[in-house]
């Protein structure tokens, strides 16, 4: 993965943890998001964002991460129920490098709940995380089958999808899968906005890169 997908990734969850834990107002947001370009730019200036990152060993001291999913579902998912305390539990194996441990307990659920839509997404994340931030055909599949079963025109599956995209340093997926949400996207629906500023976050990085 590049230092820019890098970069990308660090400046989107930056700005989802920010709404998340503050929920500032939009001006607030614009300043953010602002100030993570400005540092993108003096990277740029200073770094080398065109050199590849260099991969760890495998499961090297075991040291895990947040995902993407897991810094944004709560802006995109319920928070409160089963299926949430699920996510959860998925998101603490991953974070302490047990994304294996995540995929089984997903996969323990599925049986039981196999039109469950947060759970084939929880899934997907979790298969993407064992997978070392690769969205394998498994992954993909468990992003399909959470649009299949999802409510009408939730937005959930396409935008994690897209978001899966990201994570593995596929800026041109993401964006497509993103602009095609948008297109069918109600003008009143609430997470409008909100993916709107994503992609207008993913443009300014193309331009800066």
């Amino acid at each position: 993965m590049s230092g820019w997908t890098i970069s990308l990734l660090l400046a989107l969850a930056t700005v989802a943890g920010i709404a998340i834990a503050a929920r500032p107002g939009r001006g607030a947001l614009q300043l953010v998001g602002a100030a993570i370009l400005l540092g993108l730019a003096g990277y740029a200036w200073q770094g080398n964002p065109a050199l590849p990152g260099h991969p760890t060993p495998a499961n090297a001291g075991r040291r895990g991460h947040d995902t993407l999913f897991a810094a944004e579902r709560k802006q995109w998912l319920e928070t409160v129920g089963f299926d949430a305390e699920q996510l959860e539990g998925a998101d603490s194996f991953i974070r302490n490098g047990d994304p294996e441990y995540a995929v089984g307990l997903l996969r323990a659920y599925l049986i039981r709940e196999p039109d469950s839509m947060v759970l084939w997404l929880g899934m997907g994340n979790a298969l993407q995380a064992h997978a070392d931030g690769m969205l394998t055909p498994a992954a993909h599949y468990a992003f399909e089958r959470a649009a299949a079963v999802a409510p009408k025109n939730h937005p959930a599956p396409e935008y994690f999808l897209g978001l899966a995209y990201l994570q593995m340093g596929d800026i041109e997926g993401a964006d497509a899968t993103w602009r095609d949400l948008l297109a069918k996207t109600p003008v009143d629906a609430p997470w409008r906005a909100r993916l709107q500023a994503r992609l207008t976050l993913l443009e300014r990085f193309r331009r800066a890169s």
